[in-house]
């Protein structure tokens, strides 16, 4: 059997998420029917994580194990992307060795978060809209005392079956581009619902309707609850996912703006 990783990008409103549901479409499943035609036989295939559903990924990363040991040419990846529906693309497809893990080799993820400001037609399935102004100041500021704190149970969705929810962040900032607002974040993982519980909380900061202080407070109280409403799914995007030098050698990497 070869390992391979497979790089992929996803348009994630039409799916249920990545990982497989007994009553939705997902990305996960889409991508294992196409494999299973191209390596003539079930392909199982491990994600670096999950996406909710209606969450998107600019740049994905997942491994399957196949007895075809010549997937890792153009024209498998042409054939993939011939069987895959408009919302689903694959950038590449690489041999690594047989221990290499999608999941628990990845050293960080990349989010990004956009927020317009004003109605946009081409951007009304990508982006969450907003007519207030919030203050990038206090949220920056805020954003930073992020990075002083491991357990994030405050942004955690109830119920989730995780063994700990202690999360390293080492960015997180906010960037006015121009009709847009986005929040970046970086950490070594996440948990569910985690970004947009966040974006949500720093934006209540930016409004004015709670302190720095306060989101220190929220965070310490290690209460779903205490935090914010969770902005709409439609505006995240997975962006990066970062891994040791000896798998990421064949990731491509591009700059978009999503």
């Amino acid at each position: 059997m070869q390992r391979y990783f497979i790089q992929l990008s996803y348009d994630g409103t039409a799916y249920h998420g990545w990982q497989i549901q007994p009553n939705g479409i997902t990305i996960q499943e889409t991508v294992e029917k196409a494999l299973a035609v191209v390596a003539r036989g079930g392909v199982a295939v491990t994600g670096a994580g999950r996406t909710d559903a209606g969450v998107h990924a600019s740049f994905y990363v997942a491994h399957f194990d196949a007895e075809n040991q010549n997937l890792d040419n153009d024209k498998i990846i042409h054939n993939l992307n011939s069987l895959l529906p408009h919302d689903i693309a694959v950038q590449n497809v690489y041999k690594v060795n047989s221990e290499a893990h999608a999941r628990f080799d990845a050293v960080s993820r990349t989010y990004k978060y956009y927020v317009i400001k004003s109605k946009d037609p081409f951007q009304r399935q990508y982006a969450a809209r907003e007519a207030r102004i919030p203050d990038l100041v206090k949220m920056n500021e805020a954003a930073r005392k992020l990075f002083n704190y491991e357990d994030f149970t405050s942004f955690s969705k109830l119920g989730t079956d995780v063994k700990t929810n202690n999360c390293k962040v080492d960015r997180a900032e906010w960037t006015d581009e121009g009709n847009r607002f986005v929040f970046t974040i970086r950490a070594d993982r996440f948990l569910r619902n985690m970004v947009r519980a966040i974006v949500g909380t720093l934006l209540e900061v930016g409004f004015g309707k709670i302190t720095i202080e306060d989101f220190c407070s929220i965070i310490e109280a290690n209460d779903r609850c205490a935090a914010g409403a969770s902005v709409p799914a439609k505006g995240l995007f997975l962006n990066d996912i970062g891994y040791p030098d000896e798998l990421s050698i064949g990731l491509i990497r591009q700059n978009k703006s999503w």
